[in-house]
C-alpha cells in the first residue's frame, strides 16, 4: 500500500498530462498565480524600497502557496484515495510537457501556411516580439523554447517533487511564474522582481543541467557533455543556456543571436556552430528528445519515491 500511495499520483498525474495537457476550460492553479502576482505588482511596484516590497511578495508567495497545499494534504491524508487524487490532480496541473510540444507543433505547421501565421503561433510561446520575425527565426525561437521549458515545465517540477512533494512541486511554479511575469531587468521590474528572479536561479540550477544531460543520454550522443559545457555558460541566464546548448548539439545548430524584446534589442550570445534553417523532421527529433528526456526523468522521479518508502 505504501508503494501504491507513493507512486499512484505521480503516474497518475504524468499520464494525465501526457495524454490532454493543459486544462484549458478548467480553472488553473497557475492562472490564478499569474493574477495574485499582478494585483500586487500593480498595488506594491512604486515608490521607494521596490527590491525590499518585490522580495517580501515572492518570499511570502512561495512560502504560503507550500504552507497551504501542505495544510491541505495533511487535512485530506486520514481519506487516503482522496488525498492520493487531489496530489494527481496538481501534479497534472504542474506538467506542461505536452501543451509545449503541441504549441511547438503548431508553430512550425503554421509557419508552413504563411509568414504572419507563424509569428501569431510563435508568439504564444516566446517572450519576444514576433512581429518582424523571419521564418528561420521562428522556427529557431519555438525550438529555444521547446529546450529552455522542458525544464521549467518538465523536469524542474518533477525535480522539486521528488525533493519536497507536491507542496514543492507548486511552490516551484509559484517561483516560476514570479519569474515569467516580473524577473525582467527592464526598468518597470529590475527592482521589484530581482528577488524573484534570483530565487529562480537558485531553484533552477540542478534542474536544468539535470534536463541537459537527460537529452544528451536519450540523444545516444554522450560526447556532446563537452560540448553542452562550452556552449551552455555563454546564455546570459545562468540556468537556460544548458537544455538549448543540448538541443543545439543534437540538432547541430546555432541558437540566440540578437533578440528584439518589445522595442530594445537584446544580444544572446551564440549557442552552438551551425547556423542553418530547419525542417520538420528537425521538430520531429527535437519532440522525441523532450519525450524521452520526460519519461526518463518520471522513472527518476519514480525511483526516488519508492527509495524514500524503503528507508
Amino acid at each position: 500500500m505504501d508503494f501504491v500511495i507513493a507512486l499512484l499520483p505521480l503516474l497518475t498525474g504524468s499520464l494525465l498530462d501526457l495524454a490532454f495537457g493543459d486544462p484549458e476550460r478548467l480553472p488553473h492553479p497557475i492562472v490564478w498565480f499569474g493574477k495574485i502576482i499582478s494585483k500586487l505588482e500593480h498595488r506594491l511596484n512604486n515608490g521607494s524600497n521596490k527590491k525590499i516590497k518585490g522580495g517580501i511578495v515572492a518570499v511570502f508567495l512561495i512560502a504560503g502557496v507550500f504552507a497551504l497545499t501542505s495544510l491541505l494534504l495533511h487535512m485530506i491524508s486520514p481519506i487516503v484515495w482522496l488525498n492520493i487524487a487531489i496530489q494527481a490532480i496538481l501534479i497534472f496541473y504542474c506538467l506542461a510537457g505536452t501543451t509545449l510540444i503541441r504549441e511547438v507543433k503548431m508553430t512550425f505547421e503554421a509557419i508552413d501556411r504563411s509568414l504572419e501565421a507563424g509569428r501569431k503561433q510563435v508568439g504564444r510561446i516566446v517572450g519576444r516580439d514576433t512581429s518582424e520575425l523571419s521564418a528561420i527565426e521562428i522556427r529557431t525561437a519555438a525550438l529555444e523554447t521547446l529546450a529552455e521549458n522542458l525544464s521549467d515545465g518538465v523536469i524542474a517540477p518533477l525535480f522539486w517533487y521528488a525533493v519536497a512533494g507536491v507542496p514543492g512541486m507548486l511552490a516551484y511554479k509559484m517561483v516560476n511564474t514570479l519569474d515569467s511575469m516580473i524577473g525582467y531587468r527592464n526598468e518597470r521590474y529590475r527592482d521589484f522582481g530581482c528577488v524573484a528572479a534570483h530565487i529562480d536561479d537558485i531553484a533552477n540550477y540542478l534542474p536544468a543541467r539535470l534536463t541537459a544531460l537527460l537529452m544528451v543520454i536519450t540523444s545516444g550522443h554522450i560526447g556532446l557533455i563537452k560540448f553542452v559545457k562550452k556552449f551552455g555558460r555563454e546564455h546570459a541566464s545562468p540556468n537556460s543556456g544548458y537544455p538549448e546548448a543540448a538541443m543545439a548539439g543534437i540538432l547541430d545548430c546555432r541558437f540566440g543571436g540578437p533578440h528584439n524584446y518589445f522595442g530594445e534589442t537584446v544580444d544572446k550570445p551564440f549557442i552552438g556552430v551551425t547556423q542553418r534553417d530547419f525542417s520538420t523532421a528537425d521538430v520531429i527529433k527535437a519532440i522525441n528528445i523532450n519525450r524521452r528526456a520526460e519519461l526518463m526523468a518520471i522513472v527518476l522521479t519514480a525511483i526516488v519515491k519508492i527509495s524514500v518508502v524503503l528507508i
